[in-house]
């Protein structure tokens, strides 16, 4: 029997992360799990040896320093048996965009945007030389609503969506599966961790729902997945509309609209 691929997940101590491990490690896949916290990341690999028995490895680092995110891109460069990243590690702040603190802004770009590159890349570069392995970008819905009122945070899920989809133009050719995972609001601990006042906070998607529902969109290899939408073709139409405007972005002159004559 073909051995499965380990699957490296970041942000696996708790919420989001933890529960793609626990799916993963249903499926019969061992682990490399990434998180903060190396106190709970333990109880996390303890729970998944004992009730799935799968191997568990754990890497203490904080993604938002360079030197640990250069150690877990090269992990991801260096061992052949991974063959799923699974891209979680992501932070909110609260707040407006213009009072957000500067180093709490910086922090969230870092580990948002530059770590989801700089180990995605890793990922992509091996896996496509291999032939073979799948990237999952959680992303957000947020990165779709700028009225939602968190930019940065906003801006930097965007970054993630349209990442995943140019990774999976570039990719497709060469044997690697990229999915974009948009969740709505989500029953984890990013909201308490963001300072956001939990009297405030709208209904929120179970964090067992929102996994089990994207792997159902892995397994059939969709390229952007968003578990609370009812309806496909919105999406659809969405990437249809901007598809339209794309003949036009080859264009040398201002358009007619815009003309002062």
């Amino acid at each position: 029997m073909t051995r499965k691929s380990k699957v490296l997940v970041t942000g696996a101590s708790s919420g989001i992360g933890a529960m793609y491990a626990d799916r993963f490690a249903a499926r019969g896949h061992d682990l490399v799990l990434v998180a903060r916290n190396a106190e709970r990341l333990d109880r996390v690999g303890d729970r998944l040896r004992t009730v799935h028995g799968v191997g568990a490895e754990l890497v203490q680092a904080d993604l938002a320093n360079a030197e640990a995110l250069n150690r877990v891109a090269d992990r991801i460069a260096v061992d052949e048996q991974i063959g799923i990243l699974v891209n979680n590690a992501g932070i909110a702040v609260s707040g407006t965009f213009a009072e957000q603190a500067q180093d709490d802004l910086a922090q969230l770009v870092a580990i948002n945007v530059g770590a989801v590159t700089l180990l995605a890349q890793a990922a992509a570069r091996r896996f496509a030389k291999a032939g073979e392995g799948a990237i999952i970008n959680v992303s957000s819905v947020v990165g779709l609503i700028p009225e939602f009122g968190q930019a940065a945070y906003a801006a930097s899920k965007a970054f993630v969506t349209t990442l995943s989809q140019a990774m999976a133009i570039e990719l497709s050719g060469k044997g690697v599966y990229v999915q974009g995972v948009l969740p709505a609001a989500t029953s984890t601990e990013i909201w308490a961790r963001s300072g956001a006042n939990p009297a405030s906070l709208p209904p929120m998607m179970e964090v067992g729902v929102l996994v089990d529902a994207a792997l159902v969109g892995f397994d059939r290899r969709e390229t952007i997945t968003i578990p609370v939408l009812p309806d496909g073709g919105q999406w659809e139409a969405y990437q249809d509309a901007r598809k339209a405007m794309l003949p036009s972005f080859g264009g040398v002159s201002a358009a007619d609209r815009y003309s002062t004559a």
